[in-house]
């Protein structure tokens, strides 16, 4: 739908849509900090306003929300987050930040962490899972010097996550 740097890049019905009816009709949602923003009417920035905004998304219908690009000001430079939080609790992870921009990468945190969620019904471990594989795919791709994601080629780390990333509990 959009990201905090270019704001929204579809048509102007879609988040509108988005919020009024997929959101309502989910078990799980995965959208970006801005994104969160947006489908709450919120401004998520702090590790407080961002769970607060989770709260609601949650109060909206879904069980479980995935919030990939976590730029909180008090995070340690250099670093990016996601937190996820569903009815057993919330968990927060920090990997680095890789220089790059990776269209796509959105996408397949979503699949992945859904993937993850399903076979393990835990948040904290889908989180953990997800974090390793993406940076890892971000990682060989940013190695590479291609484009395009590596998809392929880190296929392996999908199926067997390196786990080099702990969550901790937020709430």
């Amino acid at each position: 739908m959009g990201n905090a740097k270019s704001g929204c890049f579809v048509a102007p019905a879609i988040p509108i849509l988005l919020r009024e009816k997929v959101v309502p009709a989910a078990d799980i949602i995965t959208p970006n900090q801005f994104e969160l923003g947006f489908l709450t009417e919120t401004s998520p920035d702090t590790l407080e306003s961002t769970l607060a905004s989770v709260d609601l998304a949650m109060a909206m219908g879904p069980s479980t929300v995935l919030v990939t690009s976590v730029e909180r000001p008090d995070r340690e430079e250099g670093t990016i987050e996601m937190l996820v939080a569903d009815a057993t609790g919330a968990w927060i992870v920090q990997t680095p930040r890789l220089p790059m921009k990776a269209n796509g990468s959105g996408d397949v945190t979503a699949a992945l962490f859904t993937a993850h969620y399903v076979e393990t019904g835990d948040g904290k471990t889908a989180l953990e899972r997800t974090a390793s594989s993406v940076f890892d795919l971000l990682s060989l791709t940013l190695e590479s010097g291609a484009r395009e994601l590596q998809l392929v080629e880190a296929q392996e780390f999908y199926a067997n996550p390196r786990m080099q990333f702990t969550a901790r509990q937020v709430r």
